[in-house]
């Protein structure tokens, strides 16, 4: 591993790695350094928590140039959260050279004041996609066009949120020699036409998450059975204290159903994910900057980029439809050559997708609690599947076709397609019999759905 040293870099930059009391660099800081020290464009692939901000930022103050007073580089990030976090990371280098001028941009800030401040044009630039657009291509304040680094961070985030647009626009106006350093933990298909076109033979460097295989990371399973996920959850919360526990739902709603339950148990909770309103969301930020509660009830995407030390213990409600999030909700336990736990509770939907992490290494252990204590239960083996009445069909037939006969007598084509016809019929009308059953149990719902609907608008 390279120090940082053999990196050649500015006296400022020393300072300002000292001053984070950084002793080497992380992998994706090794890797993406001397490419971006070079000019390279660069696709940086790795997860929250590795170090991926400052090895951006790293080579952002090597270039810029304190006796220009113009826009020198640009960062963006899908929400002004992860804005702010880089802003809070790069800030103290003020201190450090006093000249170098950094400027946060963001919603939710008085627009009059910021174009105000905006008369002395700051060297760098950090903010979300839209406020950026406003302040450049409507407002003409800000000119991010003679920039020559642009980074995106959270790139998949950036497109999820429908940010992508306002990239394309403000990048469509800068120059054809723009350094471009996209940052994701993921890059989906979709993110591809826009890396094309506008990055030129990029370095693609990738840290693969390591987390969520590491040994000190315990994966427990824990079978919902016939209740439902919260209700899994109050039944194993005080199974475990933790330092800080992540409990991961897959959408906004279910997070802030689970975020209730926990309270009106008595758990103090942080609330993160899309949902929130502005004030909430200020709220959830200082809460988690300050370290107030152990639990922390959040979506995949109002969690990702969101750095958070010490969690002990990470809780997936089922698995997300990409299982690469389960790899990323598991890392974030366990860092810095810690232990940590990372629950999964399951239903027998998730039973193929559990297999598939098992195949890819992931060692699960299926436990209980009950009765104030852990048991640990039977390993995990995917349900059989169910024979369904077409196989039912076709054993029959098989049986009726094979059955062994000692002697043939005349006539015994005739008689054995008599008996698969017999059985044939025997199963339509069983089809059909089901089929008015089932249509009976709708009804009866749907007349119930009705009546319950009226005494709502009523």
């Amino acid at each position: 591993m390279p120090s940082f040293n053999s990196f050649k870099l500015n006296e400022r930059n020393l300072a300002f790695i000292e001053y984070n009391k950084f002793v080497e660099p992380t992998p994706i800081q090794a890797k993406v350094l001397p490419k971006a020290l070079k000019g390279k464009d660069i696709i940086g692939i790795s997860a929250t928590g590795t170090g991926k901000t400052h090895a951006f930022l790293l080579p952002i103050l090597e270039q810029i140039d304190t006796s220009s007073d113009t826009v020198q580089a640009v960062i963006t990030a899908p929400t002004r959260e992860l804005a702010l976090q880089i802003y809070k990371r790069l800030v103290p280098i003020t201190e450090i050279d006093s000249e170098v001028r950094v400027k946060l941009i963001t919603g939710g800030m008085e627009k009059s004041k910021m174009v105000e401040s905006l008369k002395n044009q700051p060297h760098i630039v950090i903010g979300t996609p839209g406020r950026i657009k406003d302040l450049f291509l409507t407002e003409t304040v800000l000119r991010v066009d003679i920039a020559k680094i642009f980074v995106i961070d959270e790139a998949d985030m950036t497109l999820e949120f429908g940010f992508l647009e306002d990239v394309d626009a403000i990048c469509g106006r800068m120059s054809a020699n723009l350094q471009m350093m996209v940052f994701s933990a993921t890059i989906p298909e979709s993110l591809q036409p826009f890396l094309k076109k506008y990055l030129k033979t990029p370095e693609i460097i990738r840290i693969d998450e390591v987390h969520a295989l590491s040994p000190k990371i315990e994966h427990v399973l824990v079978a919902c059975k016939h209740l439902s996920y919260e209700n899994t959850l109050l039944n194993m919360i005080d199974g475990f204290k933790p330092y800080v526990c992540l409990i991961f739902a897959n959408t906004r709603v279910e997070a802030s159903r689970v975020a209730q339950v926990l309270r009106d148990s008595g758990k103090e909770v942080i609330e993160l994910h899309g949902g929130l309103q502005p004030r909430q969301r200020k709220i959830a930020m200082r809460q988690l900057a300050d370290n107030e509660h152990s639990y922390i009830v959040c979506s995949d995407i109002a969690a990702r980029g969101i750095d958070i030390d010490a969690v002990s213990h990470v809780v997936s409600l089922g698995l997300p439809s990409e299982l690469e999030y389960y790899i990323h909700r598991a890392g974030r336990c366990g860092r810095a050559g810690r232990e940590g736990t990372c629950f999964l509770l399951y239903k027998e939907e998730d039973a193929k997708n559990i297999e598939v992490l098992r195949k890819q290494g992931i060692v699960f252990v299926s436990k209980t609690f009950k009765n104030g204590e852990w048991k640990t239960g039977k390993a995990f083996s995917e349900p059989q599947r169910k024979i369904s009445k077409n196989d039912l069909l076709e054993k029959q037939i098989a049986h009726a076709i094979t059955k062994k006969k000692v002697k043939v007598k005349p006539g015994y084509k005739k008689k054995r397609k008599e008996e698969v016809e017999r059985i044939k019929r025997k199963q339509r009308r069983q089809m059909i019999q089901d089929d008015i059953k089932a249509r009976q149990k709708e009804r009866a719902k749907a007349k119930q759905r009705e009546k319950r609907n009226g005494e709502y608008d009523a």
